[in-house]
């Protein structure tokens, strides 16, 4: 009722129906980085101080620094159309351990966007409603979490679909405020600009200009909220419209140039209206009543009613850029989930085609962020804006060392190694002042987190090798048995229904699968004289790309099934196999072993399960417990079924 009904994996046209042409990517991507324009140029204008003239240098500062980020960004896309973004530029460009630092910093920060624009959006709610509710913020912001979490767990596409009005809304409200705000002062701008030149001699001849251009960098430095979410784009590449370059460079152009617009023109719109920071209320709330608090027609307050609109407005664009959390946070993880860095569960669909876990864990993350911080904005944008340039720094890193180490094979290396490195030299910038700048504020807090999330993926990784290690070992003893070519084996066997029969639950063919065959034949010495071999096509995010990935894993699927089939034929038993499509292990092979019961009533099913020496606690967090799963469902409903003990470390 509440998620909605399976998806059919299966269906040639699933990939059409979850797939974001250009302007709904905009909505549920772009949001992220549009939105940032609530809090960016706030907390950049604020740190000016006294030198509020020098807003209209930063304005210009602002705008190139979004082009050239956009840039970077967009040729990313060109040379990575599969997405993955800053983590998979810095696996491939820079090596895989910087490539985790760059995951874990992305992750760190998809769960802060999601509690910064939450926060920030609640912000602006509370800016016109009364001081009596403001015990209800907090509230508020976990019930808005809890949303979302729901939302996303109904898919990519649905979540977007409802949100894009909002976006629209947003988009009409701020631009007209914008445009009202130059318009109604444009025979004063001669003026401001005077006035600016007038500011910035007397500053230059009271401070000097060095201390003015640092007063200038510190404020760029501090604004770096609003180039957050430019990179939401190209992580999220795969689950672009086809061709998914062209899409992915066409969103990435709709969100530079409205992001730029629209964080320069409050910039300047704060000028031009003398805005100043009140306390209880945001700078845009400040500004759009300076703009049309006055506004009145037939008694009424037209102007106000405007003003609440437009925030509301606000708020829910910054709802709607907490999607960007939930769309590309749970991506990433999956990505650094399929290189052993994160829990392999995290790269497993639901029925709905979602990483489920993924989006718990986001949801559980910034729940856990917002209750620290209790919903302060000041310390989750500094927060945020750490890991946001960590992974900008890395990626830029990334594309400027690959353009030098290639530029004997790339024409246009100069000109892309300008941008790249230009891009490198701002976020370094911004980073480095901010972490300094910031450290006591909320900046140590995410420098720790963040390490300790590095560290432990490198934990993590270090498990996983030595498992695989054993399995290596067990798969050098076993799988070196000469077989028949599968071209030229008989194939399957005509199995008797009424003799007794092993069903045995494999994955690919490996000595851990060969070792559940000799276990069985251990155990049930000539009894079983057929065996069928039963495996699940699992679609996890590394393989739901396309129709021909899905075709490639069930023809591999099948490859392993038949290589058992022969192996099991040369060792003097009847075989054959079973199979089907599915998004969930457990589920599916439950459904292929309720048919084969029914085919084969003196069935036995067998599930091999890893075991350790010693078991601990983490490692069911580590290895799924599908074979028990297995085991139970099956066994309730009046089947036999057993899970045969692999043990592959010493």
């Amino acid at each position: 009722m509440i998620v909605g009904p399976p998806r059919d994996v299966s269906d040639p046209k699933i990939f059409h129906h979850v797939s974001l042409i250009a302007f709904l990517a905009w909505v549920g991507l772009g949001a992220d980085g549009l939105s940032s324009s609530s809090y960016g140029p706030e907390e950049a204008y604020k740190a000016l101080g006294p030198h509020s003239h020098l807003s209209i240098m930063l304005v210009a500062m602002t705008a190139v620094t979004i082009a050239v980020i956009s840039i970077a960004y967009s040729n990313l896309i060109q040379h990575f159309p599969g997405g993955g973004g800053g983590y998979l530029v810095a696996t491939k460009l820079l090596g895989s351990r910087v490539g985790v630092v760059s995951g874990c910093a992305l992750l760190v920060d998809y769960v802060l966007t999601i509690t910064v624009s939450i926060a920030s959006g609640c912000d602006q709610l509370w800016s016109f409603l009364p001081p009596s509710v403001a015990g209800y913020k907090l509230l508020t912001e976990f019930l808005i979490l809890l949303l979302l979490v729901v939302l996303n767990l109904r898919g990519v596409k649905e979540s977007v679909n409802v949100l894009a009005p909002i976006f629209v809304l947003f988009i009409v409200t701020h631009a007209f405020a914008i445009v009202y705000a130059i318009a109604t002062h444009v025979t004063g701008l001669p003026k401001v600009f005077h006035d600016a030149h007038v500011d910035y001699s007397h500053s230059v001849s009271t401070i000097g200009f060095l201390p003015l251009m640092l007063i200038l960098l510190r404020a760029y430095s501090l604004g770096g909220g609003t180039y957050t979410g430019i990179e939401a784009v190209s992580n999220g590449v795969s689950m672009l419209r086809e061709p998914r370059v062209r899409t992915g460079k066409r969103t990435m152009a709709l969100m530079a140039a409205s992001l730029a617009f629209t964080a320069g023109g409050i910039m300047f719109a704060y000028l031009l209206t003398n805005s100043t920071p009140t306390e209880g209320k945001t700078m845009n709330a400040v500004l759009l009543t300076n703009l049309f608090g006055h506004w009145h027609a037939g008694g009424l307050s037209t102007g106000m009613a405007f003003v609440v609109v437009a925030l509301v407005a606000e708020a829910a664009l910054l709802f709607v850029a907490a999607q960007t959390g939930f769309l590309d946070g749970p991506r990433v993880l999956s990505n650094m989930a399929l290189d052993s860095w994160m829990p392999h569960r995290f790269s497993q669909l639901s029925d709905r085609l979602v990483t489920k876990n993924g989006v718990y864990m986001m949801g559980i993350a910034a729940a856990a962020a917002l209750l620290y911080t209790r919903g302060d904005i000041l310390t989750l944008v500094v927060m945020y804006s750490i890991n946001v340039f960590i992974t900008f720094s890395l990626t830029e890193l990334g594309m400027a060392r690959h353009w030098i180490k290639d530029r004997a094979k790339e024409p246009r290396w100069k000109s892309q190694l300008a941008i790249h490195g230009t891009g490198l030299v701002m976020c370094l910038s911004i980073l480095v002042i901010t972490t300094l700048e910031k450290f006591s504020q909320g900046g140590w807090v995410t420098v720790v987190i963040t390490g300790l999330l590095i560290a432990l993926c490198f934990a993590i990784r270090r498990h996983y090798d030595e498992v695989r290690a054993g399995l290596k070992r067990l798969d050098d003893i076993l799988t070196t048995i000469p077989l028949p070519e599968t071209g030229t084996a008989s194939g399957p066997s005509e199995l008797d229904a009424n003799v007794p029969t092993a069903v045995i639950s494999i994955s690919s063919f490996s000595g851990f699968g060969l070792h559940q065959i000799l276990s069985i034949h251990k155990a049930f010495p000539n009894y079983f004289k057929q065996l069928v071999f039963v495996s699940a096509a699992v679609v996890d995010s590394g393989n739901f790309k396309g129709a021909e990935e899905l075709g490639s894993l069930q023809k591999n699927t099948e490859e392993n099934l038949l290589k058992y089939v022969a192996w099991a034929q040369a060792h003097g038993f009847r075989a054959d196999y079973r199979m089907a499509l599915g998004t969930e292990a457990v589920a599916t092979v439950e459904a292929i072993c309720l048919d084969v019961a029914k085919e084969f009533p003196r069935a036995i099913f067998f599930m091999g399960r890893l075991i350790f020496k010693e078991e601990k606690w983490y490692h069911r967090l580590l290895h799924n417990e599908t074979p028990h799963a297995i085991q139970r469902r099956l066994q309730f409903e009046g089947i036999q079924a057993m899970v045969l003990p692999i043990r592959v470390l010493e």
